[in-house]
């Protein structure tokens, strides 16, 4: 890998889930490609149920039994991922990349002390004992912001609120040293505050050790907050990227715009707006472009054919037959 390839480089990713004797295909992921460079954020945004976190389970190849991926790429540090066998996956997973789970205790075992959860990664990926090991994870924890780390290393996680929890999965996910994080909606369940000084938290941890960020998540604000670029996901696809700044200035997607509108805006005493309809069903897809049915902007070609991703420039696309050159030129 040299300075000038991204960290990470997905084409045309897809995964499938089969159902009984394969007669129902879930079309998951369909076709997802973005890059990432190293120390940078990239939001990935969408309604639920749209495959933003089904596509970070691919990313690591983690998929449950039901669940293949069946073509494209997954390029990592100037290596194919495809081609890695399950025992050299198990090495780059927590080493070299690593996932904060939405829920804390599904990645915390209520048996285990903390230091014995933190510690684990680093004994296994950097092969660190007794002291030095030791000093590892009161170091992880100081650098997440817990308090007394020598006491704290000692307890369970049932003995530590939402916010702790979240903070010593962070701390795990340092453990390995990664050049990529993904986090899975970290903030759902943790209050206004805590949220606001987790993500300052993650920031500062992102300019200590310029680890790349991907921040799976449905709200918008903290996307700007965060985030230097944002793909927007539905129904299995990455319908819009690109830079936060220009998608947010100027949508080039209805279902961009949409989610945009539908934010509350302070001081606003209109009526919230509400997306039409819900999104479809990933084993019985619409026709053409999957957005048309709740599209207020939807003609025919949008109802038959399906858009390809059109190029805007500087990292931008959109998959929408409203950016055309066609469409421009009627």
């Amino acid at each position: 890998m040299t300075t000038a390839d991204p960290l990470l480089q997905v084409t045309d990713l897809q995964a499938y889930f089969h159902g009984f004797k394969g007669r129902r295909v879930v079309q998951a992921v369909d076709g997802v490609s973005f890059t990432l460079n190293a120390g940078e954020t990239m939001g990935l945004v969408g309604e639920s149920g749209c495959s933003k976190t089904t596509t970070c389970h691919a990313l690591f190849r983690l998929l449950p039994g039901a669940g293949q991926i069946v073509g494209g790429s997954i390029r990592f540090n100037g290596e194919e991922l495809m081609e890695k066998t399950p025992r050299e996956m198990q090495q780059i997973r927590g080493r070299d990349m690593a996932m904060i789970l939405q829920d804390p205790m599904a990645s915390l075992d209520p048996l285990f002390t903390i230091f014995d959860q933190v510690a684990e990664p680093a004994y296994y990926h950097r092969r660190l004992r007794r002291k030095t090991l030791r000093r590892r994870v009161v170091d992880l924890l100081t650098s997440v912001r817990i308090p007394s780390p020598e006491i704290r290393m000692g307890e369970y996680p049932h003995q530590m609120s939402g916010g702790m929890r979240q903070r010593i999965v962070g701390a795990m996910a340092l453990a390995g040293e990664p050049k990529l994080i993904v986090a899975d909606e970290p903030t759902t369940n943790l209050d206004v505050t805590i949220q606001l000084q987790y993500l300052n938290l993650l920031r500062d941890i992102q300019k200590e050790t310029g680890v790349a960020l991907i921040f799976v998540t449905h709200n918008l604000g903290i996307v700007a907050k965060m985030c230097d670029k944002v793909a927007v996901m539905y129904a299995g696809k990455i319908v819009e990227q690109g830079d936060v700044r220009d998608i947010y200035n100027a949508p080039q997607h209805p279902y961009t715009e949409a989610l945009l509108k539908s934010i509350p805006k302070i001081g606003d005493k209109s009526e919230l707006y509400v997306i039409p309809g819900q999104p479809p069903n990933l084993a019985e897809l619409p026709t053409g472009c999957y957005f048309h049915p709740r599209c207020p902007s939807a003609f025919d070609q949008c109802r038959s054919e399906m858009p390809p991703d059109f190029v805007l420039g500087h990292g931008r696309t959109a998959r929408c037959w409203l950016v055309s050159n066609e469409v421009r030129s009627g």
